[in-house]
Protein backbone atom coordinates (compact mmCIF):
# COMPACT_ATOMS: atom_id res chain seq x y z
CA UNK A 1 0.00 0.00 0.00
CA UNK A 2 1.34 3.32 -0.41
CA UNK A 3 1.51 6.25 0.94
CA UNK A 4 -1.11 9.06 0.69
CA UNK A 5 1.39 11.79 -1.40
CA UNK A 6 0.03 15.18 -0.10
CA UNK A 7 -1.78 16.64 3.12
CA UNK A 8 -4.24 17.36 0.91
CA UNK A 9 -5.43 13.66 -0.20
CA UNK A 10 -5.02 12.95 3.29
CA UNK A 11 -7.16 15.28 4.71
CA UNK A 12 -9.44 14.19 1.71
CA UNK A 13 -9.38 11.03 2.76
CA UNK A 14 -10.02 11.17 6.45
CA UNK A 15 -13.28 13.24 5.52
CA UNK A 16 -16.84 10.64 6.39
CA UNK A 17 -19.03 10.56 4.11
CA UNK A 18 -21.84 13.04 4.87
CA UNK A 19 -24.31 9.14 4.82
CA UNK A 20 -21.94 7.72 7.53
CA UNK A 21 -23.95 7.77 10.79
CA UNK A 22 -22.26 10.01 13.22
CA UNK A 23 -19.60 8.42 15.79
CA UNK A 24 -21.62 8.72 19.28
CA UNK A 25 -20.09 11.92 21.18
CA UNK A 26 -17.38 11.28 23.79
CA UNK A 27 -18.53 11.57 27.64
CA UNK A 28 -17.25 14.54 29.20
CA UNK A 29 -16.70 15.77 32.72
CA UNK A 30 -20.33 17.18 34.15
CA UNK A 31 -18.04 19.68 35.77
CA UNK A 32 -14.86 20.53 33.23
CA UNK A 33 -16.59 19.21 30.10
CA UNK A 34 -12.93 17.63 30.01
CA UNK A 35 -13.45 14.13 27.57
CA UNK A 36 -13.62 11.02 29.91
CA UNK A 37 -12.43 7.80 30.02
CA UNK A 38 -14.62 4.62 30.23
CA UNK A 39 -13.39 4.58 33.77
CA UNK A 40 -13.78 7.54 35.93
CA UNK A 41 -15.26 8.50 39.10
CA UNK A 42 -18.27 10.58 40.64
CA UNK A 43 -19.32 13.14 42.75
CA UNK A 44 -22.33 13.20 44.43
CA UNK A 45 -24.69 16.86 44.03
CA UNK A 46 -26.08 16.51 47.98
CA UNK A 47 -28.58 19.49 47.26
CA UNK A 48 -30.03 17.11 44.48
CA UNK A 49 -29.28 13.84 45.12
CA UNK A 50 -27.80 13.65 41.59
CA UNK A 51 -24.67 11.44 40.66
CA UNK A 52 -21.96 13.26 38.11
CA UNK A 53 -19.18 12.25 36.19
CA UNK A 54 -15.78 13.43 36.99
CA UNK A 55 -12.14 13.33 35.48
CA UNK A 56 -9.24 12.56 37.22
CA UNK A 57 -8.36 16.56 37.81
CA UNK A 58 -11.56 17.01 39.49
CA UNK A 59 -11.61 13.70 41.23
CA UNK A 60 -8.73 15.20 42.96
CA UNK A 61 -9.93 18.82 43.55
CA UNK A 62 -12.96 17.06 45.74
CA UNK A 63 -11.07 14.18 47.07
CA UNK A 64 -10.83 16.32 50.28
CA UNK A 65 -13.89 16.84 52.56
CA UNK A 66 -13.87 20.14 52.88
CA UNK A 67 -13.51 20.98 48.83
CA UNK A 68 -16.84 20.32 47.89
CA UNK A 69 -18.46 22.49 51.10
CA UNK A 70 -22.08 21.54 51.09
CA UNK A 71 -22.34 20.90 47.70
CA UNK A 72 -20.52 18.43 45.99
CA UNK A 73 -18.58 15.02 47.55
CA UNK A 74 -16.42 12.84 45.93
CA UNK A 75 -17.72 9.26 45.67
CA UNK A 76 -14.95 6.79 46.87
CA UNK A 77 -13.97 3.36 44.63
CA UNK A 78 -13.27 1.20 46.86
CA UNK A 79 -15.65 -1.99 47.89
CA UNK A 80 -16.07 -4.11 51.19
CA UNK A 81 -17.32 -7.34 51.79
CA UNK A 82 -18.43 -7.48 55.39
CA UNK A 83 -17.67 -11.23 56.83
CA UNK A 84 -18.80 -12.00 60.50
CA UNK A 85 -21.54 -9.51 59.81
CA UNK A 86 -24.35 -9.93 62.84
CA UNK A 87 -27.70 -9.35 61.84
CA UNK A 88 -30.09 -11.72 63.77
CA UNK A 89 -33.73 -11.93 63.28
CA UNK A 90 -34.49 -9.45 65.65
CA UNK A 91 -32.16 -6.56 64.39
CA UNK A 92 -33.29 -7.10 61.04
CA UNK A 93 -37.46 -6.61 62.13
CA UNK A 94 -36.19 -3.02 64.14
CA UNK A 95 -35.23 -1.65 61.04
CA UNK A 96 -38.70 -2.12 59.28
CA UNK A 97 -37.60 -3.11 55.91
CA UNK A 98 -40.67 -5.25 54.33
CA UNK A 99 -38.00 -7.08 51.75
CA UNK A 100 -34.78 -8.88 52.07
CA UNK A 101 -32.88 -6.55 50.23
CA UNK A 102 -31.57 -3.20 50.89
CA UNK A 103 -28.94 -0.24 51.10
CA UNK A 104 -28.61 2.26 53.94
CA UNK A 105 -26.86 5.67 54.00
CA UNK A 106 -26.15 7.67 56.82
CA UNK A 107 -26.52 11.22 56.07
CA UNK A 108 -23.88 13.74 57.32
CA UNK A 109 -26.82 15.70 58.61
CA UNK A 110 -30.13 13.81 58.87
CA UNK A 111 -31.51 10.59 59.42
CA UNK A 112 -30.16 6.46 58.28
CA UNK A 113 -32.20 6.04 55.18
CA UNK A 114 -33.18 2.73 53.45
CA UNK A 115 -33.89 2.33 49.86
CA UNK A 116 -35.40 -1.24 48.99
CA UNK A 117 -37.61 -2.93 46.18
CA UNK A 118 -41.33 -2.43 45.66
CA UNK A 119 -43.75 -3.64 42.94
CA UNK A 120 -44.31 -0.52 42.75
CA UNK A 121 -40.59 0.90 42.18
CA UNK A 122 -37.88 1.39 44.87
CA UNK A 123 -38.87 2.94 48.14
CA UNK A 124 -37.26 5.26 50.73
CA UNK A 125 -37.72 4.89 54.61
CA UNK A 126 -36.32 6.68 57.43
CA UNK A 127 -34.59 3.82 60.14
CA UNK A 128 -35.63 4.56 63.60
CA UNK A 129 -32.33 5.75 65.33
CA UNK A 130 -32.51 3.32 68.06
CA UNK A 131 -32.80 0.62 65.58
CA UNK A 132 -29.85 1.68 63.40
CA UNK A 133 -27.89 2.24 66.78
CA UNK A 134 -28.07 -0.92 68.10
CA UNK A 135 -27.01 -2.80 64.35
CA UNK A 136 -23.89 -0.31 64.73
CA UNK A 137 -23.48 -1.38 68.43
CA UNK A 138 -23.40 -5.17 66.99
CA UNK A 139 -21.72 -4.14 64.22
CA UNK A 140 -18.20 -1.56 64.94
CA UNK A 141 -17.74 -1.47 61.26
CA UNK A 142 -20.11 0.65 60.47
CA UNK A 143 -18.55 3.60 62.60
CA UNK A 144 -16.40 4.58 59.53
CA UNK A 145 -19.19 4.29 56.63
CA UNK A 146 -18.75 7.34 55.05
CA UNK A 147 -21.56 9.57 55.10
CA UNK A 148 -23.62 10.62 51.91
CA UNK A 149 -21.35 8.46 49.58
CA UNK A 150 -21.18 5.07 50.87
CA UNK A 151 -24.38 2.53 51.98
CA UNK A 152 -24.44 -0.82 53.72
CA UNK A 153 -25.83 -3.18 51.73
CA UNK A 154 -27.58 -6.38 52.60
CA UNK A 155 -29.28 -8.70 50.30
CA UNK A 156 -30.93 -11.98 52.24
CA UNK A 157 -32.97 -13.16 49.75
CA UNK A 158 -33.83 -16.23 49.11
CA UNK A 159 -31.52 -18.03 50.81
CA UNK A 160 -28.36 -14.92 50.44
CA UNK A 161 -25.96 -13.88 53.23
CA UNK A 162 -24.24 -10.49 51.30
CA UNK A 163 -23.42 -7.99 53.32
CA UNK A 164 -21.46 -5.03 51.84
CA UNK A 165 -20.10 -1.43 52.49
CA UNK A 166 -20.35 -0.18 48.83
CA UNK A 167 -20.17 3.50 47.00
CA UNK A 168 -23.31 5.06 46.09
CA UNK A 169 -22.58 4.88 42.77
CA UNK A 170 -22.84 1.20 43.04
CA UNK A 171 -26.33 1.41 44.77
CA UNK A 172 -27.73 3.19 41.83
CA UNK A 173 -26.52 0.67 39.57
CA UNK A 174 -28.01 -1.88 41.74
CA UNK A 175 -31.58 0.26 41.77
CA UNK A 176 -31.16 0.78 38.20
CA UNK A 177 -31.04 -2.67 37.55
CA UNK A 178 -34.04 -3.73 40.03
CA UNK A 179 -36.04 -1.27 38.18
CA UNK A 180 -35.39 -2.50 34.74
CA UNK A 181 -35.61 -6.36 35.46
CA UNK A 182 -38.77 -6.28 38.42
CA UNK A 183 -41.50 -8.18 37.39
CA UNK A 184 -44.63 -8.93 39.29
CA UNK A 185 -45.09 -8.95 43.35
CA UNK A 186 -41.67 -10.61 44.45
CA UNK A 187 -39.08 -9.63 41.35
CA UNK A 188 -39.42 -12.51 39.36
CA UNK A 189 -36.65 -15.13 38.95
CA UNK A 190 -34.64 -13.15 36.21
CA UNK A 191 -33.88 -10.39 38.58
CA UNK A 192 -32.66 -12.48 41.20
CA UNK A 193 -30.38 -14.34 38.89
CA UNK A 194 -29.09 -10.62 38.13
CA UNK A 195 -28.80 -9.56 41.74
CA UNK A 196 -26.70 -12.63 42.49
CA UNK A 197 -24.74 -11.85 38.80
CA UNK A 198 -24.54 -8.54 40.57
CA UNK A 199 -22.70 -9.84 43.72
CA UNK A 200 -20.43 -12.08 42.11
CA UNK A 201 -19.05 -9.85 39.84
CA UNK A 202 -18.29 -7.13 42.86
CA UNK A 203 -16.37 -10.03 44.29
CA UNK A 204 -14.35 -10.83 41.09
CA UNK A 205 -13.67 -7.24 40.76
CA UNK A 206 -11.74 -6.91 43.87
Amino acid sequence: MTALSTPRLAALASTRSPLAPPEPAAERCELCAEPLHDAHRHLLDLEKGDLLCACGACAVLFNDLSAGGRHYRLVPDDRRELTGFHLDGPLWAGLGIPVDLAFFSVAAEGPVTARYPSPAGALHAAVHADSWRRLADANPVLAGLRPDVEALVVHRARGASEHWILPIDDCYRLTALLREHWTGFAGGDAVWDRIGTFFEQLRGAR
